[in-house]
């Protein structure tokens, strides 16, 4: 699990970089062994992209999306990631990167289109305790709404849409099989 909030950095200061620009061809390309290369985008779909790492020696696979809503505002926050994270070692690890440091022993719940799920936190994210069940409701719905406790502890709402989980899920399955984590 400590692996997961640095993917997480690493993630949010890449992300803008995924997409492909328009001077890709003309850009020498960093060699596909290349320990610098960072992360790969697989595609977008809708509103997730989906990525893989290299983490260790082992290809790790991410479809992930920001908040489009969070309530209330909190000064200074950072970006509100949810991830679903794929490893040959671990599979379906559901995280929020919430943009602030959580209260110790702090918990959350995490609802798609009214079903459940609870999260417990870590230091600036907040993670499902059933990650399979999460990832297989996200597929099936329209919208997923995190509740977390805030800096002051008040309740901070984060609103996910899921167009496009679906088939962003496919690709980094397709992408990390079980049991296929060294490339």
């Amino acid at each position: 699990m400590r692996a997961l909030p640095a993917l997480l950095f690493a993630l949010l200061v890449a992300a803008p970089l995924l997409p492909a620009s328009s001077r890709a061809d003309t850009a020498p390309k960093p060699p596909r062994h290349s320990k610098t290369a960072g992360p790969q985008a697989i595609g977008t779909f809708d509103d997730w992209t989906a990525a893989t790492n290299k983490e260790a020696g082992q290809t790790v696979c991410y479809a992930f999306t920001r908040a489009h809503a969070s309530s209330p505002a909190v000064p200074g926050r950072g970006d509100v990631v949810l991830t679903v994270t794929e490893r040959a070692s671990g599979r379906d690890a559901v995280a929020l990167s919430a943009g602030f440091t959580y209260a110790a022993n702090a918990a959350g719940r995490l609802d798609v289109d009214g079903t459940g799920f609870d999260l417990y936190t870590a230091q600036r994210s907040a993670f499902a305790r059933d990650g399979h069940a999460v990832a297989q409701a996200l597929g099936h719905g329209k919208q997923a709404v995190i509740r977390t406790p805030g800096p002051k502890g008040a309740e901070v709402a984060d609103t996910f849409s899921l167009r496009g989980f679906a088939p962003a899920y496919a690709a980094i399955v397709r992408h990390c099989p079980p049991g296929k984590g060294t490339t």
